[in-house]
């Protein structure tokens, strides 16, 4: 089936939010792989700028699950993965900010997006952060991301900074927020 079939369909589609604990399958890392190729020529962040070959992308997302110190959230639409985003836990000898976890990686592949499913991959991280005894929330996201700021501002995330040269995209520096949400507050 296609991405446009998905987006066709006038049933209800199939939602999941998941919490990935152990290696991914082929098809998950493929369709994990096409989902963060799409997110990338969208202007998505992530962090590339030009699409990296696929091998490298498969060895990152791999090591992404035996990190100790990072979690996966992904998103499917009708059984396909279609998003991510990660929690990162502060280094063990870092004890003075053991309490903050950091999102990264947040994003909906663009065929998928129109469900919900940012809000729904947000949400799940902020309750896995605080069952992990988190009590705030860091993200950060470049200027260009309109869509992403206007979710984390109508989460009551708190902007507490900028950087003027974020990210460097076709030859230009792009500015970046920093973000930062007290868990216990809601």
């Amino acid at each position: 089936m296609t991405h446009s079939a998905i987006q066709n369909k006038t049933r209800t589609p199939d939602i999941e939010i998941e919490h990935v604990r152990e290696e991914l399958t082929l098809g998950d890392l493929q369709d994990l792989c096409d989902a963060t190729d799409s997110a990338i020529e969208n202007g998505g962040g992530f962090g590339w700028v030009d699409l990296p070959a696929r091998d490298m992308l498969e060895r990152y997302w791999q090591g992404v699950i035996v990190m100790p110190n990072r979690q996966l959230f992904v998103s499917r639409l009708d059984g396909v993965i279609c998003g991510t985003c990660q929690l990162i836990r502060q280094p063990h000898n870092n004890e003075a900010q053991a309490h903050i976890m950091q999102l990264t990686t947040h994003f909906v592949s663009p065929w998928a997006r129109g469900h919900g499913l940012a809000r729904m991959l947000l949400q799940r991280a902020e309750k896995q952060a605080k069952n992990d005894g988190a009590t705030v929330l860091n993200l950060d996201v470049r200027e260009t991301q309109g869509a992403a700021i206007k979710l984390y501002e109508s989460a009551q995330y708190d902007q507490y900074a900028t950087h003027p040269a974020y990210a460097y995209v076709d030859g230009s520096f792009v500015q970046g927020r920093y973000y930062m949400k007290l868990l216990d507050e809601g």
